[in-house]
C-alpha cells in the first residue's frame, strides 16, 4: 500500500473528500517511482467510484481488479471481483507487485496476512474525524521499519514491511468467518 493519512490517521473526511492533501499535490513524494514498479492494482468500490470522477484514469497501463459486490461496467479494462482478499489475488496470479488502494481494502488484506509492506505518507494536519485508515478488526500485525523521510512541506514518509508473527492464530484454531492462513509469498503486495 502507499497511502497518505492526516496525522491522526484519517484518510478522508466524513464525507469522503480528501482536500487536506491539495496542499501536497504535485509535489514528488515517491508515488511516481512506486507506480512504475507495479503490475497491477486492487482497489475498493469507493476509490473505484471516486477516481471515475477524476479528469484522467489515473491507472492507465496497469491491470486493475475492483473488490466489490455491486454490478458495474468496466470503463478502462477493469475487472470486478466479489470475494476475499485470496480470491482476489487469484485472478491476479502471475503478477509480481500489487498495489492495494482503498481503507476496506487494505484492512482486508492487512488482515487475512497478505499484505507485504506499507508505505504511509502522514499529512500535519489532525482531522478530528472521518474515514480512518485503520479501523478495528485488523488484528495485531508487527512491522519492521523499512525506512522513513521528512519533506520540508511537513510531510513525513514512513516504510514498514509486515513480518511473520508467531503468536498469530493457527488456521487449525480459526472458525467459521476468521482469516484464513497466509497465501504462499509469490506476489508482493504494497
Amino acid at each position: 500500500m502507499f497511502i497518505a493519512t492526516s496525522l491522526d490517521g484519517y484518510i478522508a473526511r466524513e464525507d469522503g473528500t480528501f482536500d487536506f492533501l491539495d496542499p501536497f499535490a504535485g509535489h514528488e513524494h515517491g508515488y511516481t517511482a512506486f507506480f512504475a514498479s507495479i503490475d497491477a492494482l486492487v482497489i475498493g468500490r469507493g476509490t473505484y467510484d471516486t477516481v471515475l470522477g477524476f479528469p484522467d484514469w489515473p491507472y492507465a497501463g496497469k491491470r486493475v481488479v475492483v473488490m466489490t459486490r455491486r454490478p458495474a461496467e468496466a470503463r478502462h479494462g477493469e475487472t470486478f471481483v466479489a470475494g476475499t482478499p485470496l480470491e482476489v489475488l487469484e485472478v491476479l496470479d502471475g503478477f509480481k507487485h500489487v498495489y492495494v488502494d482503498g481503507g476496506a481494502v487494505i484492512r482486508q488484506f492487512l488482515a487475512w496476512h497478505v499484505l507485504d509492506d506499507l508505505t504511509i505518507s502522514i499529512i500535519p494536519i489532525v482531522l478530528g474525524g472521518g474515514i480512518r485508515l485503520f479501523d478495528e478488526g485488523e488484528g495485531e500485525h508487527p512491522l519492521e521499519l523499512i525506512g522513513s523521510q521528512s519533506y520540508a512541506n511537513g510531510l513525513v514518509q514512513v516504510r514498514y514491511q509486515t513480518i511473520p508473527d508467531e503468536r498469530a492464530e493457527a488456521p487449525a484454531r480459526r472458525t467459521a468467518g476468521s482469516h484464513p492462513p497466509p497465501a504462499p509469498n509469490r506476489t508482493r503486495r504494497t
